[in-house]
């Protein structure tokens, strides 16, 4: 399908209209995360998250670099995970009430993919935009999970900021980190939207 469409003017001059995909625009309007804490079983199994990491994968990437990858989390792995987060925590000195929230973001969670950013050593794409890319992928899988027909959420919390942790628990190599985890499942409620952002502070229109 050619990307534009031809319209003709009343003058006789051709001009170009893009051809126009209302159902993604109307996703994209009108798409919320789900709160993770909503999620439930059952989550996609293998086949069903194919596609979905297909196309987050299928993302802005300066240089086809590639800067990330994904590990999927089941529900033992999750387990593992939680059970880490109180003496890694106390070790920290982090306070009873974040570690308490950060291993209930593991323990109460069925299947969730951890978005590892790995940059690679490029002399033409500066780190900065292979993290941007990291950022987008996160946000492509969120979306995709979402038009999917699954509830989803792109959490973060203080042991994905932990090199120790995600290390030990996940085998990260020294140089990757965390640039997010997807939760995915069924939502056992739909959460009431939020405000959005008022596009008159935001927007600066340049002409010149």
């Amino acid at each position: 399908m050619d990307v534009k469409s031809a319209d003709m003017h009343r003058d006789g001059q051709e001009t170009f209209m893009p051809d126009k995909n209302p159902a993604a625009l109307d996703f994209l309007l009108t798409r919320r995360s789900r709160p993770a804490k909503t999620l439930t079983g059952p989550v996609p199994d293998r086949e069903e998250l194919i596609p979905i990491l297909t196309a987050a994968a299928r993302t802005p990437d300066h240089g086809k670099l590639e800067p990330w990858r994904f590990i999927v989390l089941g529900k033992p792995a999750l387990t593992r995970l939680a059970d880490a987060v109180g003496p890694r925590g106390a070790a920290l000195g982090i306070e009873p009430d974040k570690i308490e929230k950060s291993y209930r973001q593991f323990a109460d969670a069925d299947l969730a993919v951890a978005v590892v950013y790995s940059p690679v050593e490029s002399p033409k794409v500066p780190e900065v935009e292979q993290r941007y890319s990291a950022g987008a992928v996160c946000l492509s899988l969120l979306n995709a999970a979402l038009a999917a027909g699954w509830g989803a959420n792109w959490l973060s919390g203080w042991p994905s900021h932990d090199a120790e942790f995600v290390q030990s628990g996940l085998g990260l190599a020294a140089h990757e980190s965390i640039a997010g985890f997807i939760h995915i499942g069924t939502e056992t409620s739909a959460p009431p939207d939020r405000p959005r952002p008022d596009l008159s502070n935001i927007v600066a229109w340049v002409d010149a």
